[in-house]
């Protein structure tokens, strides 16, 4: 990372991160008119054109606001990778700095932040059999396997995580090395390249549950249920697709199945989200640099404050 010297020479980025609900994207939104902003999405299921109520994207009215990018970029049948989303992100970053513009970077997908900053380990493509094998794994088999052969990285992780579990217990069985050896080997961030401005947005835990179920009812009753019919409607996106894994589709999935009531899909959904603003929570808490701010509530002074 570049030293307090080298920053003053750096084109700025500015980045909101936080667990979903925290307010970020209004934030970002209020930011980028006053500086002149281009947003720049940073959430991974903010990515696919077919979510945009349960990925709670902005409005129609909210994007015409400001210039936003990457937002509902990626067709429901692809997967968006965080190594994808990297490339596609860098380019937007490159292409607001030489606009004039300042990228306002805004998300609570920690990998795809991380990623961006500090680059991708350089994992060498995984053994197509060695996959397959894993992935039939139940995430319960795929941990108990993963704590044998890398300890280390089971203990780091969720054990009903089944993505990363089976990440891990892929790239140790495809390549002799655990996760964290690649990892450790980082190439290709834009983090010594930019004058980061970060702010974390953590509001109370009470505050963010509140606000997590309240916006699952809305979204159930504004156009989510519809929007999993469609999505479940198209013939060309696999039942494994990442858009098909997002917080809310396979809840309504169930419903609309007639596998759930509505009033037991919605407390399913507002669970999950729960679950996963209280990972988010945990991330950021845990890997945020010195150099960024916390607030609990949204203040764009972290990023005047800092200018110079």
């Amino acid at each position: 990372m570049p030293n307090p010297a080298q920053l003053q020479d750096l084109p700025r980025l500015a980045l909101i991160a936080g667990p979903t609900a925290s307010g970020k994207s209004a934030l970002a939104i209020e930011l980028a008119e006053r500086i002149g902003g281009v947003v720049i999405n940073a959430d991974a299921s903010q990515v696919y054109q077919d979510l945009r109520v349960l990925s709670a994207r902005p409005s129609v009215a909210d994007e015409a606001r400001v210039p936003h990018r990457l937002f509902g970029h990626v067709d429901g049948a692809e997967a968006c990778s965080a190594a994808r989303w990297a490339a596609d992100a860098a380019i937007e970053v490159r292409q607001a700095h030489d606009a004039g513009r300042v990228p306002v970077l805004v998300g609570g997908t920690g990998l795809y932040i991380r990623t961006l900053l500090d680059g991708i380990a350089p994992v060498p493509e995984i053994d197509r059999a060695v996959r397959e094998e894993v992935r039939k794994y139940p995430v319960a088999d795929a941990y108990h396997a993963l704590l044998r052969e890398d300890r280390d990285a089971a203990v780091r992780l969720n054990p009903r995580d089944t993505t990363r579990v089976a990440r891990a217990l892929e790239v140790v069985r495809s390549t002799g090395r655990p996760l964290a050896a690649w990892q450790a080997e980082r190439v290709g961030g834009i983090g010594g390249s930019v004058d980061v401005r970060g702010l974390v947005l953590l509001p109370d835990r009470e505050t963010l549950v509140a606000r997590c179920d309240a916006r699952l009812e809305a979204m159930f009753d504004g156009g989510g249920v519809e929007e999993v019919a469609a999505l479940l409607a198209r013939q060309d996106v696999p039942a494994d697709a990442p858009v098909r894994r997002a917080i809310g589709v396979p809840e309504v999935a169930a419903m609309l199945a007639g596998d759930m009531s509505r009033e037991a899909a919605l407390a399913a959904a507002q669970l999950a989200t729960r679950r996963y603003a209280k990972r988010q929570y945990t991330w950021f808490r845990n890997q945020m640099p010195s150099t960024w701010r916390c607030c609990t509530a949204p203040d764009l002074q972290f990023y005047f404050s800092q200018s110079g």
